[in-house]
């Protein structure tokens, strides 16, 4: 059978995915905010489908539509007020009320030398994590546009050389989703397992560390044709992750996987395929090849 020769478009940087940063601070109601990131993502989708099956044309078309919808820089705005704390911002609240029971530990070793963290997608200097100066946070962004906040894409950073370099905590909050395709996505995963690395902890500290900070809008998870919790919690696992907390909600899901044993297996067999049916369900899913 003949087959059509596509040109191969590498979708694995994030900044195939995530907008950078705008300082805007004009106003959008909330309805309007979730309204114009749906349609924002819906129609970032089916651009980076459109250059993957090699219509540049119907990818040209879908660019213009999207300029026509006030393009990065009215998404942007909607994207930092989703975040800000008025509407429930900062997702690290949530992973500091689960390291609650450890802070003493945290406290002890930070007089010494501070776990580290690193902080994928970070758009402020002043999260609970921050705020609680029980870590030693390196933060990361595609577009950074803050002193602290260091401009790089999490899958071109390079890998660790030295134990120094090795992180006990990988913060993937909101990140994960803006992976424009679903091998990129599990790409992401498994590359957070070159950065984790286990080492001697104290008794109240090794129940957790390392582990790796998951926040996903719920849709992701909740209403997806090829996603469910069940299927993320066995890619989870076959990557080596257990999972210690979970939290939902209508809008955000949060979850708290510890690295047990990173995994040696590569031929993983997670494919995208349908676990829900319905016209109202979204397309998120992950491919572990």
């Amino acid at each position: 059978m003949a087959t059509k020769k596509t040109k191969k478009t590498k979708l694995k940087s994030l900044s195939s995915g995530r907008p950078p940063i705008s300082k805007s601070t004009r106003s959008i109601s909330n309805k309007a905010t979730r309204t114009l990131i749906r349609a924002h993502h819906t129609l970032e989708k089916q651009k980076a489908q459109a250059i993957k099956d090699g219509d540049h044309a119907k990818a040209e078309a879908i660019a213009r539509e999207i300029e026509s919808k006030g393009g990065l820089k009215r998404y942007q705005e909607a994207s930092l007020l989703g975040q800000s704390n008025d509407r429930g911002g900062d997702s690290s609240r949530v992973l500091m009320e689960w390291l609650q029971p450890t802070v003493q530990a945290l406290k002890e070793q930070a007089a010494t030398e501070p776990l580290r963290l690193l902080e994928v997608g970070a758009l402020s200097l002043t999260n609970a994590c921050s705020k609680s100066k029980l870590f030693s946070i390196e933060r990361i962004d595609l577009n950074s546009q803050a002193d602290g906040i260091k401009q790089q894409d999490f899958m071109e950073r390079p890998l660790p050389t030295c134990q120094a370099e090795y992180f006990d905590i990988v913060s993937l909050s909101l990140v994960l989703n803006y992976v424009p395709d679903a091998i990129g996505k599990g790409a992401m995963l498994l590359r957070t397992l070159k950065f984790l690395k286990s080492k001697m902890y104290t008794e109240d500290l090794k129940a957790v560390f390392p582990c790796l900070f998951l926040v996903l809008p719920s849709p992701c998870v909740l209403n997806s044709r090829y996603m469910d919790e069940k299927k993320l919690e066995s890619i989870m696992m076959a990557l080596g992750f257990v999972q210690i907390k979970k939290k939902l909600s209508n809008k955000l899901v949060y979850y708290l996987w510890k690295l047990e044993s990173p995994t040696t297996n590569r031929q993983f067999g997670f494919k995208k395929e349908e676990i829900r049916s319905g016209k109202d369900r979204n397309n998120f899913s992950i491919v572990l090849k």
